[in-house]
C-alpha cells in the first residue's frame, strides 16, 4: 500500500469507541429514559456524571457532548415541555443553569455559552419525552478544521475529569453541593 493510500485510509477513519453505547441504544428502539434512570439511581451519581441534585431537578454532564463540559439540566418529572412543570421546578432548573454555567466557566475557562432547549422531536430533541436544558461551554477557537472539514468534534477531557473540575469549581464558588458531599451551600 502506498503512502498516499495509507493517508487516504487514515483520513476515512476516526475512532470514537465510547459512542457505541449511544449507537446501540438507537438500534434497540429502547424507549427507556436515561434521565429517569439517572434520577432513580443516586448511588451511581459519580458513574453517571451527575454534578447536582436539587429538590425537583438535576444537572448531569452529557455523555455525548457537543463540546467538553456540555451539561443537561432536567426536572425529575418525566415531562415533555415547559407547560408540564410547576413554577418552583422551572426556577430551580434556571438556578442550576446559572450555577452550572458559573462552575463550567471557572473549571474549563469557557469564554461563552450556548444555553437552550429542543422541545419535541421535530425541534431536534433526542429525548423528546423528558424536558431538559443544554448548557454548552464555548471558546473562541472551538470551531476548528476537524468540525469544518470532517464534521467531527474533538473533546479533550474525559467526563470523569470534567466532573471533578466542575465539582471543585462549584465548591470554590460556594455553589450547592451534591448530597453526601461537603462544601458549598445547600
Amino acid at each position: 500500500m502506498s503512502g498516499e493510500q495509507r493517508s487516504a485510509e487514515w483520513k476515512a477513519n476516526l475512532w470514537a469507541p465510547w459512542r457505541i453505547a449511544y449507537i446501540e441504544s438507537l438500534k434497540t428502539g429502547d424507549d427507556g429514559c436515561f434521565l429517569c434512570d439517572i434520577r432513580d439511581r443516586p448511588e451511581d451519581d459519580e458513574d453517571n456524571y451527575v454534578v447536582w441534585r436539587g429538590r425537583r431537578s438535576l444537572a448531569v454532564l452529557n455523555r455525548f457532548p457537543y463540546t467538553g463540559g456540555h451539561s443537561l439540566i432536567a426536572p425529575y418529572a418525566h415531562v415533555p415541555g415547559l407547560g408540564d412543570v410547576d413554577d418552583e421546578t422551572i426556577l430551580e432548573m434556571m438556578a442550576m443553569v446559572r450555577d452550572v454555567q458559573k462552575a463550567l466557566g471557572r473549571a474549563l475557562h469557557a469564554q461563552g455559552f450556548n444555553v437552550g432547549m429542543n422541545i419535541g422531536h421535530c425541534a431536534g430533541a433526542g429525548l423528546p419525552g423528558h424536558l431538559h436544558v443544554h448548557v454548552v461551554p464555548r471558546w473562541a477557537a472551538d470551531t476548528n478544521f476537524m468540525h469544518v472539514f470532517g464534521d467531527v468534534r474533538v473533546i479533550p477531557d474525559a467526563l470523569s475529569e470534567v466532573r471533578r473540575k466542575v465539582l471543585q469549581a462549584a465548591e470554590a464558588l460556594g455553589l450547592p453541593a451534591l448530597p453526601g458531599r461537603t462544601g458549598g451551600a445547600d
